[in-house]
């Protein structure tokens, strides 16, 4: 991560344009915070039968949601003094939610894409991913220097995300298949041989490489032949309703007090307890 780029990267908070909302004033009134997330996309987020290593109970679920975002949202509510209300959505989900206020905000991996920014607004990146990509340690790719030696691959990845929307084209003669509905469903079609190799992030690879011990990690940063993705891409916020700028700022103010270490120190920690023991 490149704290330059996240600090500058507060301007959209400054910048947001102050405004009477309707409702009840988080400052004044409502002490819940309603986060949504996919509670599947670890190391950001997953589902466990417990609240070993402090997961949060699940909305209307008998289960609890643990990860990096979760310990992201649990360190905002106790820094504002706010209770905190995990709620399980599918991925292509979230963004409406918050668009129609069923949520309050989503920390949930999401990149800070145009085409979300449409749609709500963003907080200071709360995490910068770089891009990988996972194959089998057996398979023909696992030699691959850069993105020219995965030509003709058979390759996916997780619907509405830069590596399928723009990853995934950079590869020559690829044979893209379609996205997948969840991070789950793409590295089953991975481990199933589906396919020859799908593109995500750095923390969900070595996640991936923990849960499935036969997948390879191929890292290309650094490198003249790397995917070609925009800062913008590459960094995490948390996305909450366009126009609620009381929100924005008390949780920006959270964030911009944080630091690098900060971030890489609860992200390692997400991966050093994945995947949660299963309760007996």
């Amino acid at each position: 991560m490149r704290r330059t780029t996240m600090t500058a990267a507060g301007v959209l908070c400054a910048a947001a344009v102050v405004m009477t909302l309707g409702g009840t004033s988080f400052a004044e009134g409502t002490k819940t915070l309603r986060v949504a997330m996919e509670c599947s996309h670890a190391p950001y987020n997953w589902t466990q039968p417990t609240d070993e290593n402090g997961a949060v109970p699940i909305a209307d679920s008998k289960q609890y949601a643990y990860g990096y975002d979760v310990m992201i949202a649990k360190h905002i509510c106790e820094e504002l003094g706010w209770d905190l209300e995990i709620v399980k959505l599918d991925w292509d989900a979230l963004v409406p939610a918050v668009v129609s206020d069923t949520v309050d905000c989503a920390i949930a991996g999401q990149a800070i894409t145009p085409e979300r920014v449409q749609y709500v607004d963003f907080t200071t990146p709360y995490y910068y991913a770089s891009v990988i990509t996972l194959t089998k340690a057996d398979s023909a790719y696992r030699y691959a220097k850069g993105v020219a030696d995965l030509a003709g691959a058979k390759c996916t990845s997780q619907f509405s995300t830069v590596g399928y929307d723009t990853c995934l084209p950079q590869i020559p003669d690829a044979d893209i298949l379609p996205a997948q509905e969840s991070v789950s469903k793409m590295l089953e079609a991975l481990d199933a041989d589906k396919c020859d190799l799908v593109v995500t992030d750095l923390p969900t690879g070595m996640a991936a490489c923990v849960a499935y011990p036969d997948f390879m990690l191929l890292d290309f940063s650094g490198s003249e032949d790397d995917f070609e993705v925009s800062d913008e891409e590459l960094s995490i916020g948390i996305s909450l309703r366009k126009g609620n700028t009381e929100l924005l700022e008390a949780l920006c103010g959270v964030l911009e007090e944080m630091t690098v270490e900060d971030y890489e120190e609860m992200m390692s920690e997400a991966i050093s307890v994945w995947p949660p023991v299963e309760a007996e």
